[in-house]
This record gives structure tokens, C-alpha cells and sequence, in this order.
């Protein structure tokens, strides 16, 4: 193994294969030096945070080295293989080259999978494999390389764990097929007395499957949130809208609905004492944190509007007293330091880059010595996109043998051969329950696969988001079974689904439509006919009933909307 250059921008230990994430973010690396004209942006600086890859061979010799494949087999619950990967011993090979990392970073350090299978086209394991953040500001450089490894052992882990065991299950593949090399990376943003954040994270795609008003499906989405991109890849709040069309919010009754659904909590790395001090949890070193610590550490100035009570208005800024909404006005409105040319120009130009339709991760600070905000990309992977023609004509939408429909649909194409629906009972609906649903569903789910059967599943608010007050919190290997899903408003509880989520990235790769109804929409569903299909499984808070035909679900990606046919 040659010894790696820690002058270098990035740098490669073991010699195994990087992994999707890795190749991405090399890939960036050259579009940056090739094929971005940065004259055209005096006003960024653009770049990738320095990092080094634990290629697979790393991976591997932990493995054969600590038998720890053996030993996952052996365990039957997450806690105990997270703590048998904790117990391992790295290769020595690397032990001083992983010293030297600690002293070089003077930032705190995500470590991210990087596996053989993650972020490609056909099966993507975007989400499944943890990501850890740890401060590495301790003053004791043992520690420090304590901490570091305790976060390898755990991405590494990650690999055999429920979440991912269940995808490949899911996928009928192999787990013993999977190889992980691992990112090592600074985290992008800045210190404030006791936490480190960035002040922007975002996602873009340069395909868009929830175009709204004037802009189209082809001009893409971004989602950007305050403080770590975790808010956003975990579905939780975020402001949405098309770099065509920046100025145009997403479409909000008014200053009410803004002010319940914009965000107000972000993540930070917690640069202060560690009470609940847990090598096997990814959250360890992160805190959340609210706008007034954000305000107070002067992070928000391009990220928020005013609200002033008295004359029921929205101000630009921070100029006056009133609530602090975050829709990023400033830096879109204003188009500050040049951003939305450039983030149109890189998605357009990642897109010819890759040959298909992409989605990149990215973080942006404002570097006050320079008077430039500092772009830093993070991730960049393919998108799948269905080019299948579907058209549903407006009559059809409201037909009487329609269980129901939508004019707010994820996906492309048809499926006909569903004879199961799993539903959440709505009369015993309630928010606070949401773990609760969520054990249910995944016992559904499970049957569901063992005799190879997919199903619609129906439910209320968010699916896929960590916050389960905004919805049902699975994972994708909980709702594995579902062909499709059905996102059901009830009042004072409508959240629009993050496509800057992990979840959102499976549901397109493996071809799920998502069906979007509103509280009191024009389009029903058909709950009487729901009530009188063959009950399977009637839980305390969940249903699966078989139907005596299947369902015919058409979905026309183009104009978002979709029908499921009784």
C-alpha cells in the first residue's frame, strides 16, 4: 500500500475499489477543474472538502480479520452487531495513516459509506448505510483517533444492520456481495461558540418530479435548508423550489401556512461536553438546535424574510423586529453572489457530464475575507427517470371506479397486477402514534415478502421522514412490499415530500408512485369500497385487506398526476 500524500486535496488508503460515493465525488473533482468556467462566478468560491477513502480492501481485512461476518450472522437485534463491530481492531496497516488524519483535520469529519452497489442507477442504496459526524476538537490527539475509529466501525457496521438486511431482501441480492470503502471528509461550515454548521445545505436535481406553475419537469428542483443537509436527506422541512424560476415560492395559502411549513429546527455538530457518550449512534455528536441560535450567531442574513404581526406582511432580511422565516429570499430573490446562474449552469452541466438526469448534494458558507460564498459540493449521483408515455385524460380522474386519483403523483407508467392494499385506519389515526404504525406496517411488510406479494400502502402525513410528527417514520426496508403509496392530508397537517430525501431517491429507482392528497381535494377516495374488501390482518392501527381483482394504478410523470383503478 502506497503511502498517501496528506498535502494532497484527497488521498486513497488500501488497494480496493472507492465505492459509488467516493467516484462521485472524483468525478466533481474534474468537473470543477475542467468544466466549470469560474470567471463566470467572481463572486464563489466552489470546491469539494478535502478528504481521504478506506478503499474496500480496509473493509474487507477488518471484516476476515475480526470474523465478523460469522458474528452477524449470530446476532439477531442491531444493538448487538453494532457492538461487536466496536470491539474489532482496524487493520495496523492503517492505524498511523489514520493518526495522521486527526492531526491534519481541524475541522470536525463526517464519515459516509461508500459501497459497491450506492448511488448506482438500477439499485441505489441511497440512505441505508449510516453516516457519522464527530467534533474531533478534542485537545488529546489519542482521543481524537479514538473517536474516529469507534465512527469507521460503525459506517462499517451499517452494512448489516435491519435497515440495509431488509433491502437486500427487498432486492433479492446478496448481502456477502457488498463491498464498502468508507469517505472520511471535512464537515463543510463554520465554529459558533459550541456548534458547527454550514449556513446553507442543499439538494438539486436537474429533474423534477413535482414541477408547480409555470416551471417543468426538465428545469429542475432544489431544496435548501439551514445548518447540516441531515434535515433534508431525512425528509424533513426544507424550502422547494425550480432554478428557473427562483422568485416563485412554493405555493403557500398565505402568510399562516408559511409560517407553519417553512423550517424551524436545524442539525449542527456539537463542538461542546458529549453527555451521552454512544459509539453506536449516529446522532452522538449532533444537536438540534432553533432560529434563535442561528440569529444569534449571524447565519441567517441571506436565509430569511421578516414577518411583521402588525401589518400582516413579509419584509426581506433581518432589517426589522418579527418572527424570522427561513425562504431564503435574499439569496434567491436578490440573486446574491451570482447563485442561481450558477446552480442552473451545474446541474446542466453535470447532467451532460453523466448522461442522465443527476442529483447532487452541496453546502454553502459566506467567507467573509474573501466577500465570496463558498460553494462545497458533497455528493453527486445518477437519477432514474421513466420515459415511458402515459396520458390520462381529465375525465378519467373523476371516475366512479377510481379508488382514487391525484393531480400530485411521483413516478411514470403502469402497474396491474396489485391485489393487496395495507391502509392506516383513519378513525384511529393519531400523530403522536406514528412509531407505533410504523412497527405495524413493517410486520405487514414482512409477510408481504415472504410469499413475494406487493402492495399499496396508504397512510397519513409524511412517509419516510425520521420526525414522526410529521408522519410515518419507516425506513425503506419497512415499506419494501409497496408497488405504491398513498400520502393522505388531514386538517392542519399537509407537509410536501422532501426530493432531497433518501427515500424519495428509492422510491424513484425502483419505480414506486407516490400519490399526494390534499385535505378536502377535489379527487376522493373511495373509502366504503376500502371498508367492504376481505380483511387479512386487522391491527390496532393498520389494515391489510385482499381484493378479489387487481388494481390498475397509471401514472403520467409528465403532468404529476396518477389514478388507482378499482
Amino acid at each position: 500500500m502506497d503511502k498517501p500524500d496528506f498535502e494532497k486535496k484527497f488521498n486513497i488508503l488500501g488497494d480496493g475499489k472507492l465505492g459509488g460515493k467516493a467516484s462521485g465525488l472524483l468525478l466533481i473533482n474534474n468537473i470543477i477543474d475542467n468544466k466549470i468556467d469560474k470567471k463566470k462566478y467572481p463572486y464563489m468560491e466552489i470546491c469539494v472538502p478535502e478528504f481521504t477513502v478506506l478503499s474496500t480492501s480496509v473493509f474487507d481485512d477488518f471484516i476476515s480479520r475480526n470474523d465478523l461476518l460469522k458474528s452477524s450472522e449470530n446476532y439477531n437485534n442491531d444493538k448487538g452487531i453494532s457492538l461487536k463491530f466496536q470491539q474489532g481492531t482496524l487493520p495496523v496497516e492503517i492505524v498511523g495513516e489514520i493518526r495522521k488524519l486527526v492531526q491534519k483535520f481541524k475541522t470536525p469529519i463526517a464519515v459516509r459509506s461508500s459501497s459497491m452497489l450506492e448511488d448506482s442507477l438500477e439499485e441505489p442504496f441511497a440512505g441505508v448505510y449510516e453516516t457519522k459526524m464527530i467534533s474531533n476538537n478534542s485537545p488529546f490527539i489519542d482521543d481524537r483517533y479514538r473517536v474516529l475509529t469507534e465512527a469507521i466501525k460503525f459506517v462499517y457496521s451499517s452494512l448489516f444492520l435491519k435497515p440495509a438486511r431488509n433491502y437486500f431482501k427487498a432486492i433479492k441480492r446478496n448481502i456477502k456481495e457488498e463491498k464498502m470503502a468508507v469517505i472520511i471528509q471535512e464537515v463543510a461550515g463554520k465554529r459558533h461558540y459550541d456548534r458547527y454548521y454550514p449556513e446553507i445545505s442543499g439538494v438539486a436535481r436537474s429533474y423534477n418530479y413535482y414541477p408547480v406553475g409555470r416551471s417543468k419537469p426538465e428545469q429542475g428542483v432544489v431544496q435548501l435548508a439551514l445548518g447540516l443537509g441531515k434535515t433534508i436527506v431525512d425528509n424533513g422541512i426544507a424550502w422547494n423550489y425550480s432554478p428557473a424560476f427562483p422568485k416563485i415560492s412554493s405555493p403557500f395559502s398565505g402568510i399562516s401556512d408559511i409560517l407553519k411549513k417553512t423550517q424551524l429546527k436545524f442539525w449542527a455538530v456539537n463542538m461542546g461536553h458529549i453527555t451521552d457518550y454512544d459509539p453506536t449512534k449516529e446522532t452522538e455528536y449532533l444537536t438540534e438546535l432553533t432560529l434563535k441560535e442561528a440569529e444569534y450567531d449571524n447565519t441567517i442574513k441571506i436565509s430569511v424574510s421578516t414577518y411583521d404581526s402588525s401589518s400582516d406582511r413579509l419584509s426581506m432580511g433581518m432589517g426589522n423586529d418579527g418572527v424570522r422565516i427561513l425562504n431564503f429570499a435574499p439569496l434567491l430573490q436578490l440573486n446574491e453572489y451570482g447563485y442561481n446562474t450558477f446552480i442552473s449552469d451545474v446541474l446542466r452541466i453535470c447532467e451532460q457530464t453523466v448522461g442522465c438526469p443527476v442529483e447532487i448534494e452541496f453546502a454553502m458558507n459566506y467567507d467573509k475575507s474573501i466577500d465570496k460564498l463558498v460553494f462545497y459540493f458533497l455528493q453527486l449521483r445518477p437519477m432514474f427517470v421513466s420515459k415511458e408515455k402515459i396520458e390520462i385524460p381529465d375525465g378519467n380522474m373523476t371516475s366512479v371506479s377510481n379508488l382514487l386519483s391525484s393531480d400530485k403523483v411521483l413516478g411514470n407508467g403502469i402497474v396491474e397486477d396489485i391485489e393487496d392494499i395495507v391502509y392506516v385506519k383513519k378513525e384511529v389515526f393519531d400523530i403522536s402514534n406514528t412509531n407505533l404504525i410504523a412497527q405495524e406496517i413493517e410486520s405487514v411488510n414482512k409477510k408481504l415478502q415472504a410469499v413475494s406479494k406487493n402492495a399499496v400502502y396508504m397512510g397519513f402525513g409524511r412517509w419516510g421522514s425520521t420526525d414522526r410528527w410529521l408522519g410515518i417514520p419507516v425506513n425503506w426496508g419497512q415499506i419494501s412490499a409497496a408497488k405504491a403509496i398513498v400520502e393522505i392530508a388531514l386538517p392542519d397537517f399537509a407537509i410536501e415530500l422532501s426530493q432531497g430525501s433518501h427515500f424519495f431517491h428509492n422510491l424513484i429507482s425502483f419505480k414506486v408512485s407516490y400519490f399526494s392528497i390534499k385535505y378536502n381535494d377535489e379527487y376522493k377516495i373511495d373509502w366504503d369500497w376500502l371498508e367492504k374488501q376481505i380483511v387479512i390482518e386487522d391491527l390496532k392501527f393498520v389494515r391489510h385487506i385482499k381484493l378479489e381483482k387487481p388494481l390498475k394504478i397509471l401514472v403520467d410523470g409528465r403532468k404529476g398526476r396518477g389514478i388507482i383503478k378499482k
